[in-house]
């Protein structure tokens, strides 16, 4: 049985679902022998703000506070955002951790990319992928890549050259552009890959001292020149053709990159996954969309609000009431969950079933409801009594 089948099957709540994910950072901790662990993970499934932005300054650093070690891993899930907020992010990380660990179960694309390089340490297995970090440049509404647009231009000079005339077709585009535009676009391709060169050289490098080849030490100038070349082939565009490209362990090993890849340990692998998982399990039961957290503490943004609303005085918490219309006949019902025994069923109320499995006493069509359960204790932060 899988892992995925194998929690499917037990049918966590909201707070058992926790529990286990933070059983998993404490055995990842502990095989990486006693290091912070800390969650950034984004649910890219759910229409939300799930790019990496300015909001998440606030309770990523809160989480910070909550640990005390010198040497950290980053468990990291993005689809990418804004390069300035993870420039921010590493400068507090780097001044305070002596190394630091990025372990990306599965995706980190973009500015998740430029995140991992300024890792001591990128842990990846055959789930895990970055992305390409061409700048992209959102103008009139259209999103485009920065360097397919700076590449568009040069192929237009290099035909006036050769021809020594301009095709008709260009001259409404280029019409269109101006110069404070095309200086935008470099600017924002230089950005990406001058945080990449330089956190590479400081960072990933630092521990790269001899030529495996020759046995020859390695200068500082040949740490920049291969951090050079690496976030030159990270930002072309005309190599990956699409800016949600995967890269996966084999091409970063064929720039140039170390990865280590945690597949090759069974325990820490089996910890990472199982992890991964109940993060997924998270995401796809709730509201919640974004995730902070470590082995002791937790953030989470729901959909429709920052932060979740405060949350009702235990006393308050009787039951939770939602609609479910059957999905066959589609006889709608009104379902009451208790959350507090003994708690009397409303007014035209049918009560939760007490193994999830509702069964429309119209035409007997059985639904699973434990999704709506797991919403419910989410908001709520109690188990429903069934």
């Amino acid at each position: 049985m899988g892992i995925y089948t194998e929690y499917l099957t037990k049918q966590l709540d909201f707070q058992a679902l926790q529990a286990e994910r933070k059983a998993q950072l404490k055995a990842i901790s502990a095989l990486r022998k006693g290091r912070d662990v800390l969650v950034y993970a984004s649910d890219m499934m759910k229409q939300a703000p799930s790019s990496i932005d300015y909001s998440d300054q606030l309770p990523f650093h809160d989480q910070l506070t909550t640990l005390a070690g010198r040497e950290l891993d980053i468990i990291l899930e993005t689809p990418g955002g804004i390069g300035e907020v993870v420039e921010d992010i590493v400068r507090v990380i780097r001044g305070r951790y002596d190394h630091v660990g990025i372990i990306i179960p599965g995706t980190a694309k973009s500015a998740g990319t430029i995140f991992a390089m300024a890792a001591d340490e990128i842990l990846m297995g055959v789930t895990s992928s970055l992305g390409p970090i061409d700048a992209q440049i959102i103008n009139n509404s259209k999103r485009f890549s920065a360097d397919a647009f700076l590449d568009g231009l040069t192929k237009i000079k290099e035909e006036v050259l050769k021809t020594g005339k301009l095709n008709p077709a260009y001259i409404p585009i280029l019409q269109n552009i101006s110069p404070g535009e095309i200086q935008h676009c470099e600017n924002a391709q230089n950005f990406s890959k001058t945080l990449v060169k330089e956190w590479l050289a400081k960072y990933k490098f630092k521990y790269w001292e001899t030529h495996s080849s020759t046995g020859k030490p390695v200068t500082e100038d040949e740490k920049k020149q291969k951090a050079d070349q690496i976030a030159e082939r990270l930002c072309k565009h005309g190599d990956w053709l699409t800016h949600g490209r995967s890269i996966k362990i084999d091409d970063l090993t064929q720039m140039g990159l170390r990865i280590t890849d945690y597949d090759k340990e069974p325990a820490l692998q089996d910890a990472i996954n199982r992890y991964y998982t109940l993060l997924r399990l998270t995401f796809e039961g709730t509201n919640i969309f974004k995730v902070y957290e470590t082995i002791g503490s937790q953030v989470y943004r729901f959909v429709g609000g920052a932060v979740p609303p405060p949350a009702p005085q235990p006393q308050q918490i009787q039951a939770a009431n939602f609609d479910f219309p059957c999905p066959k006949c589609k006889t709608p019902f009104k379902i009451q969950a208790n959350l507090a025994p003994g708690v009397p069923m409303g007014e035209g109320m049918t009560p939760y079933p007490a193994n999830d499995i509702f069964v429309c006493p119209v035409c007997n069509t059985q639904s699973n409801l434990s999704q709506a359960r797991l919403q419910i204790e989410a908001q709520s932060g109690k188990k429903v009594v069934q």
